[in-house]
Parts: C-alpha cells; sequence; structure tokens
C-alpha cells in the first residue's frame, strides 16, 4: 500500500464503507446475473478478440477492462467512443472513455456506459372504460442502464513490470418512470509485463456492489386492477440489490513474424461467485468461462482478430433414437478488424451471439464500432 497515493487509498476505503454501510438500508438479494450490463465488454477490439483483454489493454478501455493497465499508456491523452446495437437494433450500447497519466508512474481514467431499449410504448390508458381506443393517450418511456468509472492506476516501483489499479464504480439504473436505483462498487487489478508475456488479473465488484432500487408505487398500479383474484403479481417494493464478485485471470503472448508482422495470442479466465452457470466450468461454488482470442498484425498498422468464448450447453429440441433430447456445446465466435494511423484507431467487430431460435440453429450477429484517438 506504500506505493499507493493517499487519494487511491481513500477511495478503497469510501468504496468499502459505503458498500458495508448499504445493505443495512433495506431488504437485500443477491440474484444471478445482477448488473449485467456492466459485464456486456467495450471496444471493437476487445470485442473483436472474443472480450480477451485482461492481461492486454494499455489504453483508455483499460478502465474498464483492469485499471491496472492506465499506468502503462504510452501517449498522454487517450480517448475511446464505441457503439453497438443489440437484437436487431433493439437494445442500444454506448460507451466513451478518457485516460491520461498523472506522471511517469501513475494514471487516471473516466469511463461511462449506456445500455438501453428506447421508446417503449406505454398503453394503459389506450381504452377507456367504455372499450374506446384514444391513441393520443399511448406515452413512451425507456429503460436503461447507466455507468460511471472513475479509475486510478499506479506502477510498482519494487517489481518491475507491475502495476495496480482500481475503479470506483457508480451505477444508475432506470425503468422509466417506474422504478430506479442506484448503486457503487469497487473493482480491483493487477498486470504484470515480462520478457515479452503479459499477465492480468481482474476482480470486479470486490466489495461486493450494492443497488438500491426505489420503486413508484402509485406510477406502477395506473391502469392496473392489481388484485390477487386477477393473478396479477404484487407491485415490488423497496430493495437492494447485491453483486457478488468475479475473477479474470487473463495471459498473452506477442510473437514478431517476418516481413513486419506479428501475432498476439491471449486467453481469459473468468469466474463468477453468484451460482452455478452454464459455462464450461460449472460448480455451485464457482463457474468458469474460458476465451480465447488472436490479434494479426502488420506495421502495427493494419490488424485481423478473432476470438472464441461463452460456451454453452444447448439442448434441441428433437429427440434422439433413446427418446432423449440431444445437447450440444455452443460458443460465441466473434471477428474483427482494424487500423491505426497517427494516434487514431478505427475498429470493427461483429460478435454471434449464442442464442437459438426455436427449432433451428440461426443466431443473432451484433455489428459493434469503435473509434479511438491518441496524442502526445
Amino acid at each position: 500500500m506504500s506505493q499507493l497515493s493517499s487519494a487511491a487509498r481513500g477511495l478503497l476505503v469510501v468504496g468499502a464503507t459505503v458498500a458495508l454501510a448499504l445493505p443495512a438500508a433495506a431488504q437485500t438479494k443477491t440474484p444471478k446475473y445482477s448488473n449485467e450490463f456492466l459485464n456486456l465488454g467495450v471496444g471493437a477490439r476487445a470485442l473483436g478478440m472474443g472480450k480477451v483483454q485482461v492481461s492486454l489493454a494499455t489504453d483508455a478501455t483499460a478502465g474498464y477492462w483492469n485499471p491496472a493497465g492506465l499506468a502503462n499508456q504510452t501517449r498522454k491523452y487517450d480517448g475511446v467512443l464505441m457503439h453497438s446495437e443489440l437484437f436487431s437494433g433493439v437494445v442500444k450500447n454506448d460507451y466513451a472513455a478518457f485516460s491520461t497519466p498523472l506522471d511517469s508512474k501513475s494514471a487516471i481514467g473516466v469511463s461511462v456506459m449506456r445500455l438501453g431499449v428506447d421508446n417503449i410504448a406505454d398503453t394503459r390508458a389506450l381504452l377507456d372504460e367504455y372499450g374506446g381506443v384514444h391513441y393520443d393517450k399511448i406515452t413512451y418511456f425507456s429503460v436503461a442502464d447507466y455507468a460511471l468509472l472513475l479509475s486510478y492506476a499506479r506502477k510498482i516501483e519494487k517489481v518491475e513490470g507491475l502495476s495496480v489499479g482500481a475503479n470506483a464504480k457508480i451505477i444508475y439504473r432506470n425503468i422509466g418512470s417506474f422504478a430506479h436505483g442506484y448503486g457503487f462498487g469497487i473493482d480491483a487489478g493487477l498486470q504484470y509485463n515480462h520478457k515479452g508475456w503479459n499477465l492480468g488479473l481482474m476482480a470486479r465488484d470486490i466489495t461486493t456492489t450494492f443497488t438500491q432500487w426505489t420503486i413508484n408505487a402509485d406510477e406502477y398500479q395506473k391502469g392496473i386492477n392489481n388484485t390477487a383474484a386477477n393473478g396479477v403479481d404484487a407491485i415490488p417494493t423497496n430493495s437492494a440489490e447485491i453483486t457478488l464478485p468475479r475473477f479474470v485471470l487473463g495471459v498473452g503472448r506477442r510473437v514478431e513474424l517476418p516481413k513486419q508482422f506479428s501475432a498476439l495470442l491471449a486467453a481469459d479466465f473468468e469466474a463468477t461467485t453468484d451460482g452455478q452457470r452454464n459455462t464450461l466450468v460449472s460448480s455451485k461454488a464457482v463457474s468458469v468461462d474460458p476465451r480465447v482470442g488472436l490479434e494479426l498484425g502488420y506495421k502495427n498498422l493494419v490488424f485481423l482478430r478473432g476470438g472464441v468464448g461463452n460456451y454453452q450447453k444447448i439442448q434441441s429440441f428433437t429427440k434422439n433414437a433413446n427418446g432423449d433430447y440431444d445437447s450440444s456445446w455452443k460458443g460465441q465466435y466473434s471477428l474483427g478488424a482494424g487500423v491505426a494511423i497517427s494516434g487514431l484507431r478505427v475498429d470493427l467487430a461483429l460478435s454471434r451471439l449464442a442464442v437459438e431460435k426455436l427449432g433451428n440453429t440461426s443466431q443473432t450477429n451484433s455489428l459493434i464500432v469503435s473509434l479511438g484517438y491518441s496524442f502526445k
């Protein structure tokens, strides 16, 4: 801890104090996939490599993937913008980040994220008591999740190639005028670079992250006869949602090839602690999702990328000769490309979600675009 500034120590202390105090405010619960919008990934370079980045990120996106990587930023200022659309454009995913070194040993960064569905029609007032239709009474609302990450990183002088970092994470989640939630948590990470090897460890929600939900009961029950006789669920009550920690271990290796080509191969192993998941390594205590990514470069100018991960066992809807339903492992595959010229980085990624439609094997593709720019 002697290597950390007083500001970084204060950030960790405040984060832990707030995290420990929040559960007493309301009834708490620990659902699986809590605040999952924070785990979709950012930056087309990373997403083109199958979300393998914990040991590699050294630009503004490191604030998300591993804040320790900010200490290895080579230019004075770096910024990244990203936009992607999921499920045929219904869901919009936007991200912006900026980072800069404070001195030769430390750096700071800020990241902003939004995932939302807009223009959802509220038709509760469409019909009057006589069955008349009033289209002018249709209103629209949005469901959106926001996150602000404030990052700090520092090199450890006593161990060459080692850096550590932390995020203070502020969350706001909104369901129109029906409900909203505020949350706070801490991430921590480290990177170690030695003789061409890159190692990284990221601990997300290391203090656990608490999101306090407030329900607008009056708005929720407008136009609804909320009685048990009609089979309508009871109005939700205020509660605190706990996001349990997850850990990501990463390793990468860059190799220089003939004629100014290069290859970067990396793997991440993400371990979740919120219950048994449908992953390659699955247990009640911990589930592990391994991911592998490859980046081929030419003159550090043009890049081609690929990645695979998120393997899940999918059950088919046809029976075999024994009368049982077959199942098979299916993963999420991604491809990407990028160009870097004079500090400007343009990256594209195409990711195929491991989501099957009933009765066939078609899947949903997602196109991700990100722009990055760094200068001295």
